[in-house]
């Protein structure tokens, strides 16, 4: 080998162990002699050989971490299969390098700690009712620790919340009895209903009836009465034409005339029915005196 390979070698080794470049959101920590230089920005940086090293490289990514399933126990002592997963983010990149010797188990073994200590606050429906709060508290516990490791937790959702078969038969149960019970009120309304229309349908109906009865009888009665005014107008008119008309010269003789014929025809009538027996009055002037009274009340009605 000849001094001039040698030497390109050491080149090429020089060069890979100075020259460093750091890809966009990412962050490497250089160690000098074995302690903490500085950390490395995206883009190129230069470094001694054999004296700086890079120790650590970290993701500034948001990273997710899926929390492993695990039994959480109620405020009313019920069983729960719970899993969830977790997001956060490199923000120090040097105390995430000295802050923990990992901090990806640190936080997923905190989140699950965490977990259990809020559910242990709650009661089995209010798991399933709360889940956000149950997500925010988890997140502010962890983000208190995860400080100190250069990590900044930006949330924490959970996936599954599982209670045993025998709380979910009856839950299932409770559910189906809950529906029936709005089925039979939603009936029961509904016949409240229909009995409160017919019975206002049937008032209406009566009222209506009443009221048209109640009109007809006016109008009956409305109409009688102009009958009987009409007739009694019509007797008047012609009781003052026939009082005009005796006053007339010759309207007295002409009204003892009228009797006259009017009282023999009265006898002829009778005299004519067989089943009449007919008794003339012996002496004929009762006649002419009964046609000198009607003359009398004619006279006295003028």
């Amino acid at each position: 080998m000849t001094i001039a390979t040698i030497l390109f070698i050491i080149a090429v080794i020089f060069i890979t162990q100075s020259v460093k470049v750091v890809p966009q959101q990412h962050a490497w920590v250089v160690e000098r002699l074995g302690k903490y230089h500085q950390t490395l920005t995206p883009g190129l940086s230069f470094l001694m050989p054999f004296i700086d090293k890079v120790a650590y490289k970290h993701v500034l990514k948001e990273i997710p971490l899926d929390i492993a399933s695990q039994v959480c126990i109620t405020r009313d002592n019920t069983q729960l299969q719970v899993d969830g997963i977790l997001y956060f983010q490199v923000t120090d990149a040097m105390r995430a390098s000295y802050g923990s010797s990992n901090y990806i188990i640190a936080i997923s073994q905190l989140a699950q700690t965490s977990l259990r200590s809020v559910i242990g606050k709650l009661e089995l429906d209010k798991t399933f009712e709360e889940r956000d709060i149950i997500n925010a508290q988890v997140v502010q516990a962890i983000d208190e620790a995860a400080l100190n490791w250069g990590v900044k937790v930006l949330r924490y959702e959970i996936k599954d919340l599982t209670p045993p078969k025998e709380i979910l038969h009856a839950m299932q149960q409770q559910i189906t009895a809950e529906r029936e019970k709005r089925a039979l009120i939603a009936a029961s309304e509904g016949r409240r209903q229909e009995q409160i229309n017919i019975a206002t349908g049937e008032r209406e109906a009566f009222i209506a009836r009443s009221e048209g009865e109640k009109q007809a009888v006016i109008n009956k009665a409305a109409g009688e009465a102009a009958s009987i005014t009409a007739v009694a107008e019509a007797t008047a008119g012609a009781i003052e034409r026939i009082a005009a008309a005796i006053r007339q010269p010759g309207g007295e003789q002409a009204v003892q005339l009228k009797v006259a014929e009017r009282a023999v025809d009265a006898y002829s009538k009778v005299a004519a029915d067989a089943t009449t027996t007919l008794i003339v009055p012996s002496n004929m002037t009762e006649v002419s005196a009964l046609i000198a009274s009607a003359m009398k009340m004619v006279q006295v009605q003028k």
